[in-house]
């Protein structure tokens, strides 16, 4: 008995959790965002958004050896603010604020996760930048995402670059 209340504490003080556990959390307060939305249109619109690029994120990650879990949270949690507040005005850098609070009322973060995944959200919309390497998923998660909704529409010109780059990585013919 005292073995097993051990553990359990040790789980607790270190917020251990089964693998896959956080992920779901945060698809849980996303919904729970989400699912306050009144146009049923954009209700729509941003699951579809959030959920395609928390997978393009899983992908991207998985292909460049990152760490998979934090990518994916990024990219549930990268346009939050604007799904939240209806208000595209700024949005990652408000967003990473958000997405701050959200996480650290999860309680299920340490300090430099949390900062990594708000790091890569503030920098999202900056296309023709360079950042660290989850930034850099993030970005090309979200431009995966626009692109991939439907290949058919034509690619904006500040992602045109990034999908480029990305058709060639992943040995796309054009």
């Amino acid at each position: 008995e005292y073995g097993i209340r051990e553990k359990l504490m040790n789980e607790l003080e270190t917020k251990t959790l089964p693998d896959g556990s956080r992920i779901e959390k945060g698809r849980e307060l996303v919904d729970e965002i989400l699912l306050n939305m009144s146009d049923p249109a954009e209700r729509r619109c941003a699951y579809l958004h959030l959920y395609g690029v928390a997978q393009a994120c899983a992908l991207l990650a998985l292909k460049r050896g990152e760490d998979v879990e934090l990518a994916v949270i990024a990219g549930m949690l990268h346009d939050i603010y604007s799904y939240a507040n209806m208000d595209s005005q700024d949005h990652a850098h408000k967003g990473a604020r958000m997405a701050h609070q959200l996480l650290a009322s999860l309680d299920l973060f340490n300090k430099e996760e949390i900062n990594s995944i708000c790091t890569a959200i503030y920098n999202h919309s900056d296309k023709s930048s360079v950042h660290d390497s989850l930034d850099e998923i993030l970005k090309d998660a979200d431009v995966m995402q626009h692109v991939l909704y439907n290949p058919l529409f034509e690619i904006k010109g500040h992602e045109q670059q990034r999908f480029h780059s990305l058709r060639l990585e992943f040995n796309l013919p054009n």
